[in-house]
């Protein structure tokens, strides 16, 4: 498995969302996914606080078990978990962190991430407390999510001296979702941040299992809460994946190959980060990885799959 840098960190190309843990997948569901990904060479496991109600990080500290010295793991803080519980004031981001050190069962998280701007706070505030829990072995890096080129660059501004500063932002990417070519990708590389996309199959859709004419699956991500598949499922996404997975077919290779091999062209892409529900899912994706797209493909990528334009 390809390993490339996020900060001091060294992680596989290919991660593994933790979303399902604790509430699609049980405990042991929990324990085949990960010894899967561990056997497949995947050494970077991203999850949150808010996963499963809180138990994706229990379950996966359980299954990683007297592996956790093997690898990366990541987590955030942020999202709301009830009236008292949310936010990126420093008083929560120091509970925060305690609370998810006990569920992990760890000393320590190597990657801490605010989930989402939290607009109550001065990010300067936020990024104190961050440097806090550095400086004190807690935490080994500290990242964001959902932050545009702009707040990046208020991150950036507000950290002096040696302090503790984002080394990488989370953002939605994908072959079906395009938006951070406009600004942070590009932001990204000024500073030197890691960019890790999240959804990067676009909930599925990237798969090639939804398809126009065709009942959609059942008990999938997107099929088991009613609405749940939104703007993923739209008629849009479905023709575009299409002609994607026939451009790939062409070329001897899979719709998922394609997914995951687009974005790890982009060299401020440090890991892919799928989710799986079972140890055949984990090895499909760490087997994605590693086609190397000529100007040609790119350019029908293009044609097919349109970035954005102003």
């Amino acid at each position: 498995m390809e390993t490339r840098r996020i900060g001091s960190l060294e992680v596989s190309a290919v991660g593994l969302g933790c979303n399902n843990f604790g509430w699609r997948l049980d405990r042991e569901g929990t324990r085949s996914v990960v010894a899967a990904a561990l056997d497949a060479g995947i050494n970077f496991f991203d999850t949150a606080d808010m996963y499963g109600e809180t138990r994706s990080e229990q379950y996966l500290g359980e299954a990683l078990g007297s592996r956790r010295g093997e690898v990366i793991v990541a987590t955030k803080f942020g999202w709301r978990l009830d009236d008292q519980r949310y936010g990126a004031r420093p008083d929560y981001v120091r509970r925060a962190a305690e609370d998810s050190l006990r569920r992990l069962g760890t000393d320590r998280i190597d990657l801490y991430q605010l989930h989402r701007p939290d607009p109550e706070t001065p990010i300067a505030q936020t990024l104190g407390a961050l440097d806090e829990l550095v400086r004190s072995g807690k935490v080994r890096e500290i990242g964001c999510s959902g932050f545009s080129a702009a707040q990046l660059r208020e991150a950036q501004a507000a950290v002096h001296g040696g302090a503790a500063r984002f080394v990488s932002v989370q953002n939605e990417y994908s072959l079906l979702h395009r938006e951070p070519e406009r600004e942070v990708l590009a932001e990204c590389e000024r500073q030197g941040l890691a960019f890790l996309p999240y959804f990067p199959l676009a909930g599925g859709v990237l798969t090639g299992k939804y398809r126009r004419g065709q009942p959609d699956p059942a008990g999938t991500r997107l099929t088991a809460k009613p609405g749940a598949g939104g703007r993923f499922l739209s008629d849009r996404n479905r023709e575009v994946a299409e002609a994607l997975a026939e451009l790939a077919a062409a070329r001897g290779r899979s719709l998922l190959d394609l997914a995951f091999s687009w974005l790890l062209g982009h060299g401020v892409v440090s890991s892919v980060i799928a989710g799986a529900m079972t140890p055949e899912q984990v090895r499909a994706n760490t087997g994605a990885a590693g086609w190397q797209l000529t100007a040609a493909d790119l350019a029908e990528i293009d044609r097919l799959a349109p970035p954005l334009t102003d």
